[in-house]
Formats: C-alpha cells, sequence, structure tokens
C-alpha cells in the first residue's frame, strides 16, 4: 500500500495560502480585452473523462489544430518542445533518433498515447517521434507530472497523448505542398465529414529531407561521415465511426507511420581492429496502430467505454547486419464513469496489455540473424475521482498493476485546486509513479537482469493559474524523487551481477528532480504572445552531479501579428547548458521566422525561416542540427 507523505500539509497550502496569493498577483498589470468568456476546451487525458481545462487540478497542455498549423512546424517532437518545454536531445537534426525529458525525466518515463493506445518500443521502453508528422494530428494533451495512478507504469514525468483527425459537418477537403532548404519536401492531403451515422477521416502525410552530416567533423570516435544523413516519412491515418443512437458510437482508427533515415555510426573492423565509419547505416522504422472502441451514455448518470486495440513497433537500423526490434503490443480496456451528482464523478477502469518483443539482440543460439522472443502482459484495476466543491476541486486516483515480470504495484495521487478570485487559483498535488524494466533492462545478453524492479517515484507540486477571456498563465514548481533507478553497475564479481558478467542492469541510483515551468498565451485578437519557461536542477543523489544531458533551462517564445487577410509571426528557443558525458555543451539559441498570405478563403501561401540566424546547434556531444531553411508552400481548405 501507498502512502502520501506531506499530502495534507500541501492541500492546507492551498487553503491558507489564498488571501496573499491573490493580494501579490492582482498587483500584476494585464491587459484584458472586454470580451464575453468563451467555454473553455475540454482536455481528457488528465482524468481520462472530459473536463473543461480550467477545471484540471492537474498540470496540462493543450495544443490545437490551429496552434500547430500557424507554427509552422512538421514534427511532433518539435511542437512538444516549442508548446509544452519537451527538452529534445536528438541525434542529430529532423528524422534522427534521440531521447527527450519531460520535468527532467527521461523518455522511458514518459507515456505516449495514440489516440488513446500506448504506443512505442518495449525493448528500449520510449516512443522515437522520429516517424511521425503533424498533418494527421488533431490536437495534443500533455499532463506533466506523473500519472501512473490512472496510466501505470512509465508515466513517472507525465503523459502525451496524440488525437487524430476525426469527421464533422459536411465533407472537407484540406492540403498543403512545400519546398525547402536541404532539398526539403512536405505534402499532405485529407478528408473529414459525416453523413447520417456515419462520420469519417483519412488523411495522409509525407516528408523528406537530405540533411546534413549528423555528425560534426572532429567528433571523439571518428565517426564523422561527409555524407548526407537526410530521412523520409510517412504517415496515414483513417478514423471511421458510427452513432447508432444519440449518446453512443462505434469508432474503427487505424495508423501507420514509417521511417527511412540515414545516420553516422561505426562497425568494428575485425581486419584492422579500428572503427570503421564509412558504411551506410540506415534505420527503418515503422510503427501501426488499429483499434476498435464503443463509448454510450447509458443513463444520465453512466457512461461506459471499451476499446480492442493492437499495435506493432518494427525498427532495424544498422549497416552490414542491421538490429532488429519489433515489439507487438494487444491492448484492451473497460472504462465505466459514474456521475454520482453535479459537479462529482468517479472512474472506474481495468485494463490488460499483453507485450512480445522480438529481436535477433536476444538471440542465444549463436546463429546469425536469429532472433528469440520474450512476452510478458500486465493487469490493471484503476479508480478516479472528481470533485467540485464551490471554489474547491478535488482529483485522485489510485491504480494497481500486477505484470508477469515484475509483480504488484500500487500507485496513486491526491491533488485540490482553490479559486482565489474568479481568475486566479491555486493548486497543489501529490503522487506516486513507477517505471518498468525495459525488455533489454531484463534480457539483453549479457547485460539484463531479469529479477530487476521497477524505479519508483514521490513527487509533490504546487502552482497558481491565471485564467481570463484572453489569457491564460501559471507556474508550477515541483519536486521528484527517484529511487532505485535502473543504471549500469561494472560488478564482475557476482554480488550484484549475475556469474560470469562483466557489468549488469541494476537497481543501483537515487535521483532528485526540481524544477519550475511558467506558461503563458495571450490574445489581444490582432497579436497573440506564447511562452514556455523550464527550469530544472536534475542531480544524482549519491554523488550531486547533474543528470546527462537535462538543460539548467530553456525557453520558447511566440509572438503572431494576425491582420485580415496576412499574418507574421517568431519564435525564440533558448536551450540551456548540460553535461554530456565528461563534457558541458553550451547553451544555444534558435530564430524561426513565418508568415502567411490568404488568397481567399480557401488558399493560403506560407512562408517560413528555420533558423534564420545560421546558429550552429549541437543537441547531442559531437551531433549537429541543420542551419539556416527556407520554406515555400501553399494550403488549401475547402468544401466538397
Amino acid at each position: 500500500m501507498f502512502r502520501f507523505h506531506g499530502a495534507a500539509a500541501a492541500v492546507a497550502l492551498v487553503m491558507s495560502s489564498g488571501a496573499a496569493l491573490s493580494t501579490a498577483l492582482a498587483a500584476e498589470p494585464t491587459a484584458l480585452a472586454a470580451e464575453p468568456t468563451a467555454l473553455a476546451p475540454l482536455v481528457v487525458t488528465a482524468t481520462r473523462e472530459a473536463q473543461p481545462i480550467t477545471d484540471s487540478v492537474a498540470d496540462v497542455v493543450l495544443v490545437s489544430r490551429q496552434m500547430l498549423e500557424d507554427s509552422g512546424l512538421s514534427s511532433v517532437d518539435d511542437a512538444l518542445r516549442r508548446f509544452a518545454g519537451l527538452q529534445l536531445a536528438r541525434n542529430g537534426g529532423p528524422g534522427q533518433s534521440g531521447g527527450y525529458f519531460l520535468r527532467g525525466v527521461a523518455a522511458g518515463g514518459v507515456v505516449v498515447l495514440l489516440d488513446g493506445v500506448r504506443i512505442g518500443s518495449a525493448s528500449l521502453g520510449q516512443t522515437d517521434f522520429g516517424s511521425m508528422n503533424l498533418a494527421q494530428i488533431d490536437h495534443i494533451e500533455v499532463v506533466r507530472g506523473p500519472v501512473s495512478g490512472l496510466y501505470g507504469a512509465d508515466a513517472v514525468g507525465g503523459v502525451v497523448n496524440l488525437v487524430t483527425r476525426r469527421g464533422k459537418g459536411a465533407p472537407r477537403l484540406q492540403a498543403h505542398a512545400a519546398l525547402g532548404g536541404y532539398r526539403g519536401r512536405e505534402a499532405g492531403i485529407g478528408l473529414t465529414g459525416a453523413s447520417g451515422v456515419i462520420d469519417y477521416a483519412a488523411s495522409v502525410g509525407h516528408e523528406q529531407n537530405r540533411g546534413e552530416s549528423a555528425i560534426r567533423p572532429g567528433d571523439r570516435y571518428g565517426y564523422y561521415n561527409p555524407d548526407r544523413d537526410g530521412f523520409k516519412r510517412t504517415m496515414g491515418t483513417v478514423n471511421v465511426g458510427v452513432s447508432p443512437a444519440a449518446g453512443h458510437r462505434i469508432g474503427l482508427t487505424a495508423t501507420e507511420a514509417r521511417l527511412n533515415a540515414q545516420y553516422d555510426s561505426g562497425r568494428f573492423d575485425a581486419a584492422t581492429g579500428l572503427s570503421d565509419a564509412s558504411p551506410d547505416f540506415r534505420r527503418r522504422a515503422k510503427t501501426t496502430s488499429t483499434a476498435l472502441d464503443y463509448r454510450g451514455e447509458l443513463s444520465s448518470r453512466w457512461i461506459t467505454s471499451a476499446q480492442l486495440a493492437h499495435g506493432v513497433d518494427d525498427d532495424r537500423s544498422g549497416a552490414v547486419q542491421p538490429d532488429h526490434y519489433r515489439t507487438t503490443r494487444n491492448q484492451a480496456t473497460w472504462q465505466n464513469t459514474l456521475r454520482l451528482q453535479p459537479g462529482q464523478q468517479v472512474v472506474l477502469g481495468w485494463e490488460y496489455l499483453h507485450e512480445k518483443v522480438g529481436s535477433n539482440s536476444y538471440a542465444t543460439s549463436g546463429v546469425a540473424g536469429a532472433s528469440e522472443q520474450r512476452t510478458r502482459h500486465n493487469q490493471a484495476l484503476l479508480a478516479g475521482y472528481t470533485g467540485q466543491f464551490g471554489p474547491l476541486d478535488v482529483q485522485a486516483s489510485l491504480r494497481h498493476d500486477h505484470n508477469s515480470a515484475y509483480g504488484g504495484q500500487t500507485t496513486g495521487s491526491l491533488g485540490a485546486s482553490q479559486a482565489l478570485t474568479d481568475r486566479l487559483k491555486v493548486r497543489a498535488l501529490v503522487g506516486t509513479s513507477f517505471r518498468a524494466p525495459t525488455f533489454n533492462d531484463l534480457y539483453y545478453p549479457n547485460y539484463g537482469v531479469s529479477t530487476l524492479q521497477p524505479e519508483k517515484g514521490r513527487n509533490a507540486e504546487l502552482g497558481l493559474v491565471w485564467q481570463s477571456s484572453n489569457t491564460r498563465a501559471g507556474i508550477t514548481i515541483y519536486r521528484n524523487r527517484i529511487r532505485d533507478l535502473i543504471g549500469y553497475d561494472p560488478d564482475s564479481t557476482g554480488t550484484t551481477c549475475p556469474a560470469g558478467y562483466f557489468g549488469c542492469a541494476a537497481n543501483t541510483a537515487r535521483a532528485t528532480l526540481k524544477g519550475a515551468t511558467l506558461q503563458t498565451a495571450h490574445d489581444w485578437g490582432f497579436m497573440r504572445l506564447t511562452a514556455v519557461f523550464d527550469f530544472l536542477d536534475a542531480r544524482d543523489d549519491s554523488t550531486g552531479q547533474r543528470l546527462n544531458r537535462r538543460a539548467t533551462h530553456q525557453a520558447s517564445i511566440g509572438a503572431d501579428y494576425l491582420a485580415d487577410r496576412w499574418s507574421t509571426g517568431a519564435t525564440f528557443t533558448r536551450v540551456g547548458s548540460r553535461p554530456d558525458g565528461n563534457v558541458r555543451l553550451g547553451s544555444y539559441a534558435v530564430l524561426d521566422l513565418r508568415a502567411d498570405w490568404k488568397l481567399d478563403t480557401r488558399w493560403k501561401l506560407e512562408a517560413k525561416l528555420l533558423n534564420a540566424l545560421d546558429r550552429d546547434i549541437e543537441p547531442v556531444r559531437d551531433y549537429q542540427g541543420l542551419g539556416r531553411q527556407f520554406w515555400l508552400g501553399v494550403r488549401v481548405d475547402t468544401s466538397i
């Protein structure tokens, strides 16, 4: 059973600090437009049931389709950095593999959902956004902070939910095409609509770029190769629904994303005894997801939903004999929402997840190219509660997972928010979380240990949120302590690692992640400003050293001027210094510019200048991002 140390104190702080905080923030000058308050958009991910974003106790970010189009971005990870403060550690430019961090938690501690279905590699324990583009995405919901009480394993740093388009209204055709630097090309087309009881949406998008060498000259391992490391990625999705009666819908969603990318690396040459970087290293990845779901309002107080999903993550990378990892997931979910009375509801759910990983890296037969499979399954029961008591909102969750590989884990959260004025509220939340050992941690030959236990985290956070008709701003401070971190142990004595091993995966470390996130969006009608500031102090408790590749700060500031027929905008991104191995990478800043011109109600010309100042970018030690790029394109949105 889990305990929430400091929960009572945190919630009491919400109640007692109201007057002082209200007075302090009321003194801040804020420009407000004299217009009626619009209905707040709905989010689902924070509670597993739709609620206005203004009612959420959790730290939630909603990125709308309009925001994605106006940003000029094409990749999911860049959009998450721009709008949600995700830190990127990509091995080069777009299309290259790499890691990312949410509140300092590495990618393996961030759950990624596609239309509510978990995706990613179970062998590496993370989702790579390299094969995805934004053409098929309707909106993105991000919950920052631990959410294992609702989503189970790996929701330590947060949850990212990518939601694809759904049809409604008269049929509409959307398409776009663009040409840009490094021989870049983008194109996409989509159709949405509804007829009678049927709604439909289908889209496909393609992007390619010849890039430049992913590794810069003079790297430490001699992997530099002057060839260009380009990429091609294609993503398509189909979403069809039938509503046989009011309040009931049966839906089928199918998505496929493909990536073909070149990268720089090296392989051992037995003839010379040296590393050879001359081969053409390639990565081919394919992610597929298919889901059948039902949602029905059985009464005014009872909503039930069920989902069956199947997904495959297939990844091949290398030169002569590529490494091959294939993850297959089968998922089932049954959820019931009970509305006890106005303003109060309970969510009860059951989940089943079966994972199978096949890889030639797990083979122990000694036969070249042979592949072996490993499996595990997980069952979970969960409960969530949200309640409104006048100016006080309360949210709680509790979940128990039982996994065939590492046993049972119970996690949960408790939070509250208190309205201080009609525009200002203070919130507090505490929660526990865990990250499951990956298949590589458990089974990789001469490294994996099948008895590893999950990493476990305890988080506490406090925040302020300001909301008006045209402004939303918030600040959150947090502290997340993680124990039993899985890392490399060099033991060769058989004390920690199995006999005969020269090092292995082990639960050896503890870490503390402390930080603050400031986020604001303001709309004057003709001018829109957005900003995300992330400050992070992530350290190993035993050594006091900063954790690898986490920047001390990151800022993304955007400004857009909106006229009747045209608009123009700029985004400034600054990434602070960060350790990478035994070196310190310096900070860097990037300026992106964009503009568009509406030819009529359907057609629009678009232009963007990425990395306008042509700054050198080193996202990871020895790797380099792309230089200045000019793009010109056209977009159409019309009824048919």
